[in-house]
């Protein structure tokens, strides 16, 4: 039987200022001490330190007067607990999930009800961390004794009694592993609904708008909706197509996602049930990777009301999805597909991660996860990035 270890779990707390870490341990390093695990935190210049050393017995009564002495200098509070512990209960732990929410505001019944739930189903919270503060709250928790699809399960309840969206995914080097980012365009990447502009310009909006929302909600078929309505787009100018391209606009946070993914070495994709001729020069801008729309038919300098080549409908956008990450050698498992309509579905439900991003209902109860607040970066948080690390990146580029 292995021997056990005698060890010290020391809580330093108190008001933050410079060189408390090192007198810390500088109080230590006269002593045949160990450092097993160590843990700090500043929140709101209020610091806690947390360590785990091992000791030898005989010097534990001189290790706590002295750290008293250091508490007293430093003008902290520092505890200390002795004890004998068999090694296996030190050992790094593996299998852990990572839960992150997401929440504006989040609310402390969100965080007990998120707690709650992993401590009935068996599992326990390892650490807690926050990744950002605004425009949304990201919270993230690090869980063991529990499966993926056990959690999910879990806290799908939590998410929607709550009003947190929720992202469980497993741990490991894989977590960051080289990911191929696929996008909806409309109301996902853009703010707008591009058949609905051009409708506008036709005199048909309601009409459009209509066939829009029924086929979004799933209740007719895409390809039949997409065709009856760009038939009432007949005759129109193919001027408006740069007219509808200048009323275009990005939704908040797409440029930092897109940025950052790039920065981090992952693919970005678009694939969209839209129209290629409005949102390419968009898609070049933002030098997303590979793409994919559908495409309308241009006679005499009009709009014929039809549409060329194969449709991109919601098995079109599954079958994009596949063919991207065989194009550039990431495995379905470390793909990510975002959307917020019935026709983004398939691609959701056959990605690694699929998000429904301020989704209708069925959307979201199909997808591993959701995001409510309208910034498209929040993806980058149930990624486990946070964003002082976005910002400082971010920052670096403007410096160089």
């Amino acid at each position: 039987m292995a021997q056990e270890t005698f060890t010290g779990l020391i809580l330093l707390s108190g008001v933050d200022t410079p060189g408390i870490t090192q007198r810390l341990f500088l109080t230590l390093s006269p002593f045949a001490v160990t450092v097993i695990d160590i843990e700090q935190v500043v929140i709101r210049e209020r610091l806690i330190l947390t360590a785990l050393i091992g000791l030898n017995k005989a010097h534990a009564s001189a290790i706590e007067e002295d750290l008293n002495a250091c508490a007293t200098d430093l003008g902290v509070d520092i505890a200390i607990s002795f004890s004998a512990i068999a090694p296996d209960s030190i050992a790094a732990k593996s299998g852990l999930i990572h839960v992150v929410a997401l929440a504006n505001p989040l609310k402390p019944a969100a965080v007990a009800a998120l707690s709650g739930a992993i401590t009935e189903h068996g599992a326990n919270i390892e650490r807690i961390h926050r990744t950002a503060s605004y425009p949304i709250t990201a919270v993230e928790f690090v869980v063991s004794g529990a499966t993926q699809s056990e959690l999910h399960t879990a806290l799908s309840a939590v998410s929607t009694e709550h009003g947190v969206d929720l992202a469980v995914q497993e741990g490991g080097l894989m977590r960051w592993a080289k990911k191929l980012v696929l996008m909806d365009v409309d109301s996902t990447l853009i703010a707008q609904e591009v058949i609905e502009l051009l409708a506008a310009k036709a005199g048909v909006a309601q009409e459009v708008i209509e066939i829009t929302a029924s086929a979004m909600r799933g209740e007719i078929d895409f390809e039949a909706s997409l065709r009856k309505r760009v038939a009432l787009l007949k005759g129109l100018p193919a001027s408006v197509i740069a007219e509808v391209q200048s009323e275009i606009s990005l939704t908040p946070g797409a440029r930092t996602l897109i940025r950052t993914l790039h920065k981090l070495g992952h693919t970005v994709a678009v694939v969209s049930g839209g129209f290629l001729e409005v949102i390419e020069p968009l898609i070049q801008e933002l030098k997303i990777d590979l793409y994919r729309a559908n495409s309308l038919e241009v006679i005499d300098g009009h709009l014929t009301g039809n549409l060329v080549g194969p449709i991109i409908d919601r098995a079109a956008k599954a079958v994009a999805l596949r063919e991207f990450a065989a194009e550039v050698g990431v495995e379905l498992e470390q793909t990510i597909a975002i959307g917020d309509g019935a026709n983004d579905l398939d691609m959701i439900t056959t990605a690694g991660l699929g998000i429904a991003f301020n989704a209708k209902p069925a959307v979201r109860a199909l997808a591993d996860s959701a995001v409510s607040a309208p910034y498209l970066d929040s993806v980058l948080y149930l990624m486990g990035i946070a964003r002082e690390d976005v910002e400082e990146s971010d920052n670096q580029s403007l410096q160089a």
